[in-house]
């Protein structure tokens, strides 16, 4: 990696480089100099992200407006310029790479320990919300089209059941059928003219930076999936793991429920941390941004299962369908909870 991290601007003298962190979609390193300084470096997935241009111009645009809103340099993610000035690198074999200042003094989770992570994870992405909501959302690229757009994961799902690429439908047809039941609800948020928001689109508990001495957010990162979009579906595709009490791949589904108490837990975070940023509608329908994230990434689940398994990564084969029938048992758990999830929302809203 010399001879890409040579052509940034780093402090000091090049120690070591080395694979850094868990994530699957670009190639990420822990640059270490004589200073001491520590860097991040990331090789882009371009297979992923099709406009490379336009997704950096996503990530500097958000990064600026955030650093405006704190006085933390924490605060948000700092790009490192290129020795000739530019903000990220494109090589002559039309390879990407950026740089970014190590955030000092934090952690990361995978997975929360106690409610109050959740909570904190809800702050960041209420903060987010709030420091955000005065931008100028239609004005960002859309890095991945139709990427929260559950009507279209519908086409697309109904395409592969056509196809049967994979020859598998004759084994998963009641899966199929109950997905399909849940079709006339795919286009509820996005036939209700919200407003268009600034939306991180991926919104883990891994990615925020907590700082390591309070446990208390620093800033969001992973920001390559941001985009227009709507705050109910980043609000819902939180809890539709943080809140899950079972793995995405479990296969007992006894064991899959939706955690009534980290609900609320995130939503109370989320909701403090936005102030008044959203619209009293918008509040209302995060239940429904929980309900149909679920439901999208079972469909997408089970879409590439028939497919073959062509996009997400799979440990087993099966995995995909594991996966699909949990996000199915989490819909049902939901549906079980609903009026609760509603009034927890009411209550909090007031």
């Amino acid at each position: 990696m010399e001879k890409i991290y040579s052509q940034f601007a780093i402090d000091g003298l090049p120690v070591s480089c080395a694979p850094y962190g868990s994530g699957h979609i670009n190639q990420t390193y822990l640059l270490v100099t004589s200073r001491p300084r520590l860097y991040i470096l990331q090789g882009l997935n371009t297979h992923v992200f099709k406009n490379m241009d336009g997704l950096m111009g996503n990530v500097i645009a958000v990064t600026e407006h955030l650093r405006k809103k704190s006085s933390d340099p924490r605060a948000a993610l700092r790009l490192v310029p290129t020795v000739d000035g530019k903000p990220y690198l494109h090589t002559k074999d039309d390879k990407y790479y950026r740089m970014y200042d190590f955030v000092l003094d934090s952690l990361c989770l995978d997975k929360a320990e106690t409610p109050d992570d959740l909570y904190q994870s809800g702050v960041a992405f209420g903060a987010f919300q709030n420091q955000l909501a005065d931008f100028p959302a239609e004005t960002l690229t859309e890095t991945i089209p139709h990427f929260h757009d559950t009507p279209d994961r519908y086409r697309l799902f109904r395409e592969a059941i056509a196809e049967n690429e994979a020859g598998r439908l004759k084994d998963v047809q009641a899966e199929v059928d109950a997905f399909l039941s849940y079709e006339k609800e795919a286009g509820t948020l996005v036939n209700m003219g919200l407003p268009l928001r600034v939306t991180h689109n991926d919104t883990k508990l891994n990615n925020v930076m907590l700082d390591a001495a309070t446990r208390t957010p620093l800033c969001v990162i992973d920001l390559d999936t941001v985009m227009p979009g709507l705050a109910a579906n980043d609000f819902g595709d939180t809890i539709r793991f943080g809140a899950a009490t079972a793995a995405e791949d479990e296969k007992d589904l006894s064991k899959v429920e939706m955690s009534l108490e980290l609900y609320r837990a995130y939503a109370s975070g989320f909701l403090k941390a936005c102030g008044d940023r959203l619209t009293e509608q918008e509040i209302d329908t995060l239940p429904w941004g929980a309900k149909l994230m679920t439901l999208e990434c079972g469909v997408r689940f089970l879409t590439d299962y028939l497919n073959g398994d062509v996009y997400f990564h799979v440990k087993y084969e099966g995995q995909n369908l594991d996966r699909c029938r949990t996000q199915l048992k989490f819909v049902r758990d939901m549906e079980t909870k609903w009026d609760e999830m509603n009034r927890i929302i009411a209550e909090l809203k007031a």
